[in-house]
C-alpha cells in the first residue's frame, strides 16, 4: 500500500534507502530515496508528492454488511453482480471471514461476524451506467428469482435496487442532476 501521509511517505523512503543500502545495491541519501519514491508512485518529484498528500481528500466509507455463508455471498456478489475480491481475512481457519469486494469505484465489506453490519440493512450507493449494467444482470440465468428492475422515478435518481441473500437491500442509484 502507498504512504497516504507525508510522514509515512518519509518513513517509506527511509526504508528504502536502508534496503538498497543494506542489500549493497546503491548508496542513497534521504533526498534521492524521497525522489524515487514520488517517481515510482508516478510523481513528478518529491515535492509534487508531498503536496498531493497534504491536499485534503474526501472521505471514503465503505458499509459493512452481513453474511452468513462466503460461498452464498461470492455466488450473489462476484458471479451475479460482478464483483470482484479485493482481500479476505479470517483470524483462523475455523473462524468468520471478512472480505472487501469492488465493482468499479463501488466497494463494499462482507463479513460473517456476529455483531458486523446488521442483516436486512440498506446502502444507497451511487454510481453511473447503471442500465448497461442493468441489461447485464437480467442477461443472467443466475438467480432469476431476484428479476431486477429499474425504478426511474426514485427519489435521487434512477435507481436499481436489489436484496442479497442475507436480506441487506441494495440500492444502486445513478444520481439525477
Amino acid at each position: 500500500m502507498f504512504p497516504l501521509t507525508v510522514d509515512a511517505a518519509k518513513r517509506a523512503a527511509r526504508a528504502l534507502r536502508e534496503s538498497l543500502s543494506s542489500a549493497d545495491l546503491a548508496s542513497l541519501t534521504h533526498a534521492q530515496a524521497l525522489e524515487t519514491l514520488a517517481h515510482t508512485l508516478g510523481y513528478r518529484d518529491w515535492n509534487t508528492y508531498s503536496a498531493a498528500l497534504r491536499t485534503p481528500r474526501p472521505l471514503t466509507t465503505v458499509p459493512v454488511l452481513r453474511s452468513y455463508d462466503s460461498r452464498i455471498a461470492r455466488r450473489f456478489y462476484c458471479d451475479y453482480l460482478g464483483f470482484e475480491v479485493i482481500f479476505e481475512h479470517r483470524f483462523a481457519p475455523d473462524l468468520p471471514l471478512y472480505f472487501r469486494i469492488a465493482r468499479g469505484e463501488i466497494q463494499l465489506d462482507l463479513s460473517e461476524h456476529l455483531g458486523d453490519g446488521t442483516p436486512g440493512s440498506g446502502v444507497w450507493i451511487a454510481t453511473a451506467g447503471l442500465d448497461p449494467w442493468y441489461r447485464e444482470l437480467r442477461s443472467k440465468d443466475h438467480l432469476t428469482t431476484l428479476r431486477p428492475a429499474i425504478d426511474r422515478s426514485a427519489p435521487g435518481g434512477t435507481t436499481l435496487q436489489l436484496t442479497d441473500p442475507f436480506q441487506n437491500i441494495l440500492r444502486f442509484c445513478e444520481p439525477s442532476d
